[in-house]
């Protein structure tokens, strides 16, 4: 029984040298490494982003001010147009027509004002000669009176009409791009008819609101309106992000910040102002505006070394002896993509894993 416990303690020990002799290892237990960072502050520059809508600095609403039929529309939909430039013409005859009017009755009411001053003046000398009364003085003088107030209404009619006919041709009073043209060439159109805006789009304004924790900050500062904009002005350039994450290649800067609080939503509105010399941007563009706001001595960290377990951010902290503990965190999103700043949870001086943290267990052994 012995020799044959022999023969296999042989035959196993044989077999493991011809495996070791034909190049095959025997597995071996391995241990991760991870890498670490201590934690330092330093200076970074946030993105503050805000939700903005675009309005060119002279939107205006064209409507007519004389009632008539629409003749002509010399422009189209999103063509660019210079002030004074034609856009619409109103039929023209019935205006022409008052305004020869006008002229007609301002020839009559000069005509009687001649008359009754000629009265006027007769009478004044022989009034003098004692030829006549008082009485006829002073009735002759009131006439001469009432014929220079009917020249002057009848001026102010020539001129009423000569305006009304100028309502017919209807101009661009700012340079910018035209809207939508809601009515077409034959429509009846009045006072108060919509037939399009001209978005004075040399410059845009970026319209959006700030949190309510910005409207706190300036009222405990107590700034004034000048305080506040040496403040505006003193901010640094912003951005414009469209939508789909395009961001225009002209920078803006605030220039206006509203004195009223919203009272639904608390918040302020704010403004600033893009160039827009090419025209490629439109009111009604929805976008982000971007403002780089700097921040000094705080802590950053990598995304990848922050866990996420439900609602807690951990972090590992390596203690003295390399074994990692979960350190509860939070944190403040770059906007980079790539990078948290920690507001509470780590101290400087910290050691932590970042490369690895989501395959550390509490307590494990951590290799340098």
């Amino acid at each position: 029984m012995q020799a044959k416990t022999t023969r296999w303690l042989l035959a196993i020990a044989g077999a493991v040298s011809l495996l070791t002799s034909c190049g095959l290892d025997m597995p071996k237990e391995k241990k991760t490494s991870f890498e670490t960072m201590t934690i330092k502050k330093q200076d970074i520059t946030l993105p503050v982003k805000f939700s903005a809508r675009l309005k060119g600095q002279a939107d205006v609403t064209i409507t007519p001010q004389v009632s008539g039929q629409l003749m002509r529309i010399a422009v189209s939909e999103g063509q660019q147009v210079a002030k004074g430039a034609v856009l619409f013409v109103i039929d023209s005859r019935n205006a022409q027509l008052e305004l020869e009017a006008a002229q007609a009755n301002l020839e009559a009411a000069l005509a009687q004002e001649s008359s009754a001053k000629l009265e006027y003046e007769s009478n004044r000398n022989l009034f003098e000669k004692n030829i006549v009364s008082r009485y006829m003085l002073d009735n002759s003088e009131n006439s001469y009176r009432r014929a220079q107030a009917s020249v002057t209404q009848a001026r102010a009619a020539v001129n009423r009409a000569k305006v009304d006919l100028g309502f017919c041709t209807i101009t661009s009073p700012v340079t910018g791009a035209i809207g939508e043209i809601p009515v077409r060439t034959g429509d009846q159109v009045s006072p108060g008819s919509l037939l399009t805006m001209v978005s004075g789009n040399s410059t845009m304004e970026a319209e959006f609101s700030v949190t309510e924790a910005i409207v706190e900050a300036l009222v405990q500062s107590g700034m004034t309106n000048v305080d506040k904009e040496k403040y505006l002005a003193s901010l640094p350039p912003v951005s414009f992000v469209m939508k789909n994450g395009t961001e225009y290649p002209h920078k803006g800067r605030f220039t206006s910040l509203t004195g009223v609080v919203n009272a639904t939503t608390g918040s302020l509105t704010c403004k600033a102002s893009f160039p827009n010399p090419d025209g490629h941007l439109y009111s009604g563009i929805q976008g982000t505006v971007v403002l780089p706001y700097a921040e000094q001595d705080v802590i950053v960290i990598p995304q990848y070394a922050v866990v996420r377990l439900q609602d807690r951010s951990l972090v590992y902290k390596v203690q003295a002896d390399s074994t990692a503990t979960a350190v509860d965190v939070t944190t403040e999103d770059v906007g980079n993509g790539k990078d948290f700043v920690v507001t509470s949870g780590l101290n400087v001086g910290d050691k932590i894993v970042t490369v690895g943290a989501n395959n550390v267990t509490e307590g494990q052994q951590v290799l340098f």
